[in-house]
């Protein structure tokens, strides 16, 4: 049995992993939000992101090539087009709506809104047989629609254009993360670890964005004078900078969330996120003056009620049934950062503690 020091280490380290997930978590919705109120190109502004996410995630499989001394994963022709352009397509939809919401919506209906994808995911875990039937399922659908609708109904800063594109990017989140669920626990395609995923999905995502982009909003930046006909170096180098920043909390979210997952559990994942939510539509009441009344906020309580319990109903029964092929080895080499990788005895600590939580590794999406 452990000692009470090393309870308590194991407790700071998870205290600290799930503060570094919220930096960039709730980070990067201000961010968006801020840069939206001056720079109206929600979709370039994406398109920049996975530009800077996939040379990142590049750099960091050449880091973890140096590390280990082995290849990584590099998918053919075949295989990449027909599996991953699916989930590639779904994501960029879904991260593009959701930026481009920004634009119409505040941060809280954001992510009231965005709540809603636990309900799409859940619908298309069991069409894709993910998610095996449940009676309370149907309690979990009820709390979190009858919390949505309490939030929106009569809201003084509902907007029914953002609000309905959030909605469509959480349908489409919903078939987003059920295939990236199906795409990662496919040993065949070696995409086990998230940074393989992230490189093989981000070219693909830039060329399904990229359509949408020249439609809604080329012609408009080519003539605009925030980037092409801009008449000093200045606003251009600031503009690159913050959308550089935008990138960088992209690629932190990703990171921070499978450094998470990695050296805790996903369950641990998942209830942060349901604090997470609380936390930012706190700040965006104190910081961005967003208004919510006692029915919002009702609302609010009714839907995380109905995400924590859809969350504890996964933990009951990931615990109580055998090993399943669509549960991702923690200890596997393909999912344990090289750079993060302890040694000697702090291995052996490592492995004790992976024994206690391996009943929790399976993949919570929301």
């Amino acid at each position: 049995m452990a000692c009470p020091v090393q309870f308590f280490c194991r407790g700071l380290r998870t205290v600290g992993l799930v503060l570094f997930y919220y930096v960039f978590s709730i980070g990067i919705t201000f961010y968006n939000k801020w840069l939206m109120k001056g720079f109206h190109y929600p979709l370039f502004m994406t398109l920049v992101h996975l530009t800077i996410n996939f040379c990142l995630s590049a750099l960091t499989r050449q880091a973890m090539m140096c590390w280990t001394g082995k290849p990584r994963i590099m998918m053919n022709w075949k295989d990449y087009l027909r599996k991953v352009a699916p989930t590639a397509l779904a994501t960029a939809l879904d991260i593009g709506l959701s930026n481009w919401s920004f634009l119409f919506i505040t941060i809280s209906l954001y992510t009231m809104t965005k709540s809603s994808a636990v309900l799409f995911i859940l619908f298309f875990s069991l069409v894709f047989k993910l998610e095996e039937p449940n009676p309370f399922l149907i309690l979990v659908v009820l709390l979190i629609s009858s919390g949505l609708f309490m939030f929106t109904f009569e809201s003084t800063q509902f907007n029914l254009e953002g609000f309905t594109m959030v909605l469509l990017a959480s349908f489409i989140g919903g078939i987003r993360w059920t295939l990236t669920q199906v795409l990662m626990q496919k040993a065949e395609l070696g995409l086990q670890n998230p940074i393989d995923t992230l490189y093989h999905l981000q070219p693909l995502m830039f060329i399904s964005l990229f359509p949408l982009f020249l439609y809604n909003e080329g012609l408009s930046l080519s003539t605009s004078e925030k980037l092409f006909r801009v008449t000093e170096l200045q606003p251009v180098l600031y503009l690159v900078v913050t959308l550089s920043i935008g990138g960088l909390l992209a690629f932190g979210l990703g990171f921070s969330e499978f450094l998470l997952v990695s050296r805790t559990s996903s369950l641990t994942l998942s209830i942060s996120g349901i604090f997470k939510e609380v936390c930012t539509l706190l700040l965006a009441a104190a910081l961005m003056g967003d208004k919510m009344s006692m029915l919002n906020w009702l609302g609010f309580t009714v839907c995380l009620c109905g995400i924590s319990l859809h969350v504890g109903i996964k933990t009951y029964y990931s615990k109580n049934k055998g090993p399943s092929l669509r549960q991702l080895n923690s200890k596997s080499p393909e999912l344990e950062l090289p750079l993060l990788r302890q040694n000697g005895d702090d291995r052996g600590d490592s492995a004790a503690e992976y024994n206690d939580e391996d009943e929790e590794q399976e993949i919570f999406l929301h």
